[in-house]
């Protein structure tokens, strides 16, 4: 022991280490502190003196505290009090309440959808008994809709997506930044916005009461923006400060390469705002055409989280229901083929680790809903993660790519699967990092990974099982979140014109074999390779090389 003290010769003893006293300590005070809540926190039921002392121990044992704990025992005081059963050992006398599995009947919230004539889909969900609720606007309009410089189709947007997130709950025709912001506070609300590829969403959270309000306040953000210049000056040299800033983070530069190299079209197009071509293009006049061609009503949708849906109705639909159906007719709002080709991207930096990435189309995207569900299974049944990771339960450590990568090479410092899917195609992959001298064992490591999960007789029904497990139960205990259901209704709407039942989610997970893993895979890996890597790509193998193999 530190100090140079011997050990207390009452511990050695008994043959027993200093931990395991302080494990009892706290296993024999946190049961004498239960048995003082329950028998004090009720009048109306008590725990019969009989009941106690049937469940209590002889003093002998040091896994049962007295009065005055473990500690007493240990130094050979008598105890003052009843001795404490062990947390295995049921308090007889209790009447418990029923178990959750007698209620799973209750009915569960439906997801009412209303049309207005113009094509704007209000829907939303009410959560009994909650106290607050998350509304959000859902908009088909993302980086794929935007024009590249030199398209020839009017003037370039690129990057809008990215700034219009920068700019929103920024001054409108209805009130200054300053005053919505008051508003905001004044009503205790909470508001985001987010861009992707594919579609835009505004949200805000308040208590139920002011549901109204916040409902106007997402509405004046989306349909009356001012885009004032010197607000835009602003956020625009935010934009350039985020963008040089993610264009030295590996993961978010290696997912930008492999959608410009992988897809010819649409889905090529950057997500963020190059501050070497887009910026000095964008202005406020660029980011009006943009929403007047893309924000237009059939491809908007108010959802909402823990609302009353008439109520709600009669709140966005006067709001609402004079938007244009379509968009500006100079311009067409219907983005720009896509096609995935496949390709190779290659950045040198200064760096330690050298990041590769291997990624292939997942054909269909979402609206391919086995295919989609199969793909999402075999994300979590591959997993992986950093070289370092606390562990614990739900943090992958019995995924493929831990167990027989991470465990096994020492070199590796993450090793990855990915997706990205959209509505119509998507990506699927394993991005890993090591050092330069293991770049090329690295490639081959994730090869075999991809072939293996391909064969069929490569993966048990026990990883597979784990797998499902581990998706519905991810899926679950986000949906218990108001802002994950209120993204859910959105996008869903959106991507299938209604919202699925999470139940049919379920069985259609777990209704997935072996052999459907294995052909999803096959299916995936026959489609044409993407590869990109960032830092010292001198000894990242050749493209096809690498392809050859699939």
């Amino acid at each position: 022991m530190r100090g140079g003290g011997p050990v207390s010769s009452s511990v050695r003893c008994r043959g027993r280490s200093l931990a395991n006293y302080i494990v009892a300590l706290l296993h024999g005070q946190t049961r004498l502190q239960q048995l003082r809540t329950l028998t004090t926190s009720s009048k109306k039921q008590s725990i019969p003196a009989a009941a106690v002392h049937a469940a209590a121990p002889s003093s002998s044992s040091p896994h049962f505290g007295s009065g005055g704990g473990v500690l007493s025992w240990l130094l050979g005081e008598k105890p003052t009090g009843p001795f404490v059963p062990e947390l295995s050992v049921p308090l007889q006398g209790l009447n418990l309440p029923a178990p959750l599995s007698e209620h799973r009947n209750s009915p569960a919230a439906k997801t009412k959808i209303t049309t207005l004539a113009n094509g704007v889909r209000i829907a939303s969900e009410d959560t009994h008994g909650s106290t607050c609720t998350t509304v959000g606007i859902f908009i088909d309009s993302g980086s794929k809709n935007e024009t590249p410089a030199g398209s020839g189709s009017g003037c370039c947007s690129s990057g809008a997506s990215h700034l219009l997130e920068r700019m929103a709950f920024k001054s409108t025709s209805n009130r200054s930044h300053f005053r919505l912001v008051r508003e905001l506070e004044a009503i205790g609300g909470n508001v985001m916005a987010n861009a992707s590829r594919e579609q835009m969403c505004y949200t805000g959270s308040s208590i139920k009461t002011f549901m109204p309000e916040m409902v106007e306040i997402l509405i004046d953000t989306v349909r009356n923006p001012l885009f004032n210049e010197w607000e835009l000056q602003s956020q625009l040299s935010i934009v350039k400060a985020e963008s040089v800033e993610m264009s030295s983070n590996p993961q978010c530069v290696i997912l930008e390469a492999l959608h410009s190299a992988g897809y010819v079209g649409a889905f090529g197009q950057p997500l963020l705002a190059r501050p070497e071509s887009s910026l000095g293009r964008l202005n406020g006049e660029v980011l009006h055409d943009f929403v007047g061609r893309n924000y237009t009503a059939p491809r908007i949708v108010v959802a909402a989280s823990g609302a009353d849906h008439d109520e709600l109705l009669s709140v966005a639909e006067p709001l609402l229901s004079d938007l244009l159906p379509a968009g500006r007719p100079a311009q067409s709002n219907i983005p720009a083929a896509s096609k995935y080709v496949g390709g190779d991207w290659r950045q040198s930096a200064d760096s330690p680790h050298t990041h590769v990435a291997l990624a292939f189309e997942v054909p269909g995207g979402w609206r391919n809903e086995k295919d989609a569900f199969a793909v999402t299974v075999l994300q979590t049944l591959l997993g992986g993660g950093g070289s370092f990771s606390a562990g614990g339960p739900g943090k992958g450590m019995y995924s493929r790519l831990y167990t027989r990568v991470l465990n096994k090479y020492e070199q590796v410092q993450s090793f990855t699967a990915f997706n990205s899917i959209y509505n119509e195609t998507g990506l699927f992959g394993i991005h890993a990092a090591a050092g330069p001298d293991f770049v090329a064992n690295l490639v081959d490591i994730a090869t075999k990974e991809f072939l293996a999960v391909a064969t069929p007789g490569q993966v048990t029904g026990a990883e597979l099982q784990r797998a499902k497990n581990t998706t519905i139960s991810a899926v679950l205990m986000n949906l218990e979140s108001r802002m994950v259901v209120t993204e859910d209704i959105g996008r869903q709407i959106l991507t299938y014109g209604h919202r699925k039942d999470v139940n049919e989610f379920i069985h259609s997970v777990q209704s997935l074999t072996l052999q459907d893993i294995a052909d999803i895979a096959r299916k995936i890996i026959l489609t044409p390779l993407t590869m990109a890597s960032w830092g010292d790509v001198i000894q990242v193998p050749r493209y096809d090389q690498v392809a050859m193999r699939f």
